[in-house]
C-alpha cells in the first residue's frame, strides 16, 4: 500500500526538479490545480516553492462535467481552464507553474496564450510521488533526448518493423519534432514529468503500414498490457482494421467507434523512449489510480506509437491511445536508432 502523505523527501524532490526549471527566490510561480487534482501532488508542489523561496499562489478550478461518450484517459488536453480568462491571465503572468491537472496542458487550447506570457510550464504527470521519485530527471536525460531530436529533424523517412510483424513507414519530411526530457529551463515552454522521449507529429498523409501489437505491448489509455495479438492497419494516417479475436481487439475497437468521430483512429505523434531508469515492468505494481503511464512512454527502447490529436495535420479530437511497443527496429534514413528494443548508441 502507498499512503497518500507528505514525506519530507518528496518535499526535496519537487524542490531539485523545479530548481532545474530555473525557479528562483521571488519568483511568483502558480500552482494550477483542480477539484480532482491529486491533492498529494498539489501540496508537494506548494511546499517544494516555498522551500526555494518562491512566492507560490494557487488556480484551482472546477473538474469540468464529463461530456465524451467514454472515460478520458492521459490525452494531454486539460479543459479545466474553460476558457477562464481571468485564471489563465494568472497564468500568463506566472514566471513558473506546476502543472497538476489531471490530463496537463500539452495539448490545451489556452496554452499557447499561457505560453505567450512567457511562463514555463512543468506539467506533473498524474502519477503518485512514489513513480516520480524514481524518474527524477536529469541534465544526462537532456543531452540523450537532444541527441535524438537531432537524428529525427535531419531524416526523411523512418520505418519500424518488429519479430511480431510490424512493417510502418512514417514520411518526416515536414512533421513538427519534440522532445521532453523532465524539465524546462525556457520561458515560454512546457515539459513534463515523468520525461526522456522523442518524437514527431507527420504531416497528413505521411503514415502507412502495419503495426501488430504482441503480448506484453502496452495500451496506456486502459492501463492494460497487451494479452493477445492485435494488427492495426494504417492507410495515409488512419486505422482502416483493427484485426483480432480477443478482449484486447474488441477493447480498441469499441473505444474508437464511440468517438463517432474519424480523426480519433488518425496518428498522433510516433517516437521512441529514451529514459533507461523507466520500466515497462512497473505498471504492474501500481493500481490504477496511482499511475498515469507516462514512465510506459518513456521506458528505453519502446517504439510508442499515438492516435488523435494532431495539430500539424489539422486534426482535433479528444479521442487518444498511446501505444508503446517493445521488441521494434526503429531506422531513421536506414541508420537504427533503435535496435529490437534497446537504444542504439
Amino acid at each position: 500500500m502507498i499512503a497518500d502523505r507528505i514525506e519530507g523527501k518528496w518535499i526535496d524532490l519537487f524542490a531539485e526538479v523545479f530548481a532545474k526549471c530555473k525557479v528562483a527566490a521571488g519568483d511568483a510561480c502558480a500552482v494550477l490545480s483542480e477539484t480532482q487534482s491529486r491533492a498529494l501532488n498539489v501540496h508537494l508542489a506548494e511546499l517544494a516553492l516555498q522551500r526555494l523561496g518562491a512566492r507560490p499562489f494557487h488556480v484551482v478550478v472546477p473538474t469540468a462535467r464529463q461530456t465524451a461518450p467514454v472515460p478520458i484517459r492521459s490525452t494531454g488536453a486539460s479543459v479545466a481552464l474553460n476558457g477562464i480568462d481571468a485564471a489563465v491571465g494568472a497564468l500568463a503572468g506566472s514566471v513558473f507553474v506546476a502543472d497538476c491537472t489531471l490530463e496537463g496542458l500539452m495539448h490545451a487550447a489556452e496554452l499557447p496564450q499561457i505560453l505567450k506570457g512567457g511562463a514555463r510550464v512543468l506539467y506533473i504527470s498524474n502519477e503518485h510521488p512514489d513513480v516520480l521519485e524514481r524518474l527524477a530527471p536529469s541534465s544526462a536525460d537532456e543531452e540523450q533526448v537532444r541527441a535524438g531530436m537531432r537524428l529525427m529533424k535531419g531524416a526523411k523517412v523512418m520505418r519500424v518493423s518488429s519479430p511480431a510483424g510490424t512493417q510502418l513507414q512514417i514520411n518526416l519530411e515536414g512533421a513538427r519534432i519534440g522532445g521532453v526530457w523532465g524539465y524546462t529551463e525556457k520561458p515560454g515552454t512546457l515539459s513534463h514529468w515523468p520525461g526522456g522521449l522523442c518524437l514527431g507529429f507527420p504531416k497528413a498523409g505521411s503514415v502507412n503500414g502495419t503495426l501488430v501489437m504482441a503480448p506484453g505491448d502496452l495500451n496506456l489509455t486502459f492501463k492494460r498490457y497487451i494479452e493477445n495479438t492485435v494488427c492495426l492497419t494504417i492507410d495515409d494516417d488512419y486505422a482502416t482494421k483493427i484485426e483480432g479475436s480477443s478482449l484486447d481487439a474488441e477493447l480498441m475497437r469499441e473505444y474508437m467507434a464511440a468517438w463517432g468521430d474519424k480523426e480519433a483512429y488518425a496518428v498522433s505523434h510516433v517516437g521512441w523512449g529514451m529514459n533507461r531508469r523507466a520500466r515497462w515492468d512497473a505498471l504492474a505494481m501500481y493500481d490504477k489510480r496511482d499511475v498515469n503511464g507516462t514512465e510506459q512512454r518513456a521506458f528505453a527502447g519502446n517504439f510508442l506509437y499515438s492516435t488523435g490529436a494532431n495539430e500539424v495535420a489539422g486534426r482535433h479530437t479528444l479521442g487518444h491511445f498511446d501505444l508503446p511497443f517493445r521488441h521494434c527496429t526503429v531506422e531513421l534514413d536506414g541508420k537504427a536508432v533503435v535496435r529490437d528494443g534497446k537504444l542504439v548508441a
